[in-house]
């Protein structure tokens, strides 16, 4: 893949909130699961597990945690979860990254998606406690956040976003002559 074929895979990742019924295919989420277990983890910790929830019940009440009929009717939903304890931790502060660590690999499990044709929707807008009970977390572990996973609708139009032109999020060293 060359810069213009990701820059292109980029710019096509969007939020999808409106999903066909039709399952992912085993293989299609195995590569998408491979692509965030390849992300990259502060000193190569990976403090991470995936989990997948397939079952149209268990989807149903993990919709108790974020209550979008659009979430939980989705053929499938990934919670990609952390160990803090596992994590590296920075010692000038003690700043631990699993929840860095979660991030990229999420960046990774959607772009994946995406290149699949699959839709997603990174949800961080959840109930910690409850989504942690539904899917009988064991201690230490916790939730940085989950998506919908499957083949978007087509009343799921892609919506306007919005971006800040780049010079806006570009700082050069001022110091410099």
């Amino acid at each position: 893949m060359n810069l213009a074929d990701f820059l292109a895979l980029a710019e096509r990742r969007c939020s999808v909130r409106a999903y066909r019924p039709d399952p992912v295919p085993a293989d299609i989420l195995q590569d998408v699961l491979r692509a965030a277990s390849l992300a990259p983890s502060a000193c190569n910790r990976q403090p991470w597990c995936f989990v997948v929830v397939s079952d149209p019940a268990r989807r149903r009440t993990l919709g108790m945690a974020y209550d979008r009929e659009w979430f939980w009717t989705a053929p499938t939903i990934v919670a990609v979860c952390v160990a803090p304890a596992s994590a590296w931790t920075r010692p000038y502060d003690g700043k631990n990254y699993a929840y860095v660590d979660g991030a990229i690999a999420m960046d990774h499990l959607t772009l994946a998606a995406a290149a699949a044709g699959l839709g997603t929707c990174w949800i961080g807008a959840f109930d910690p406690a409850t989504a942690a009970s539904v899917l009988a977390l064991p201690d230490g572990w916790e939730i940085v956040a989950m998506t919908p996973l499957g083949y978007p609708s087509p009343e799921s139009a892609p919506r306007v976003r919005s971006r800040n032109p780049l010079g806006q999020s570009i700082v050069r060293e001022r110091w410099q002559a």
